[in-house]
């Protein structure tokens, strides 16, 4: 069952060093992913993740898919970006919702 990202309470967003280093060789900006944040789908959540729980976001930039992988501080609001990618083809099914399997 999947979601829209809008329901995440993110109060601050922050990223990590391995986000800004792919949202720049992949051009894609803060903006676009706090925009992805709110309007994108939640198509995975993974609740048992350290330290925080975490969800893999599926939005679109520039007409193409992105995942953003987010990590989500339920106590201060606080998500952490852990990863922005743009989805491959060859791995996912052509909505980009589902994995393929090997």
């Amino acid at each position: 069952m999947t979601s829209p990202a809008s329901s995440l309470p993110c109060e601050e967003v922050r990223y990590s060093r391995r986000a800004f280093e792919r949202m720049f060789q992949r051009g894609i900006p803060p903006e676009a992913i706090e925009g992805l944040i709110k309007s994108g789908e939640i198509i995975v959540s993974y609740p048992d993740d350290r330290p925080y729980p975490s969800h893999l976001i599926l939005g679109h930039h520039e007409d193409l898919p992105v995942h953003v992988v987010i990590a989500l501080d339920q106590t201060s609001g606080i998500c952490q970006i852990i990863t922005v990618y743009r989805p491959d083809p060859a791995l996912w099914d052509a909505t980009f919702r589902t994995r393929k399997e090997p």
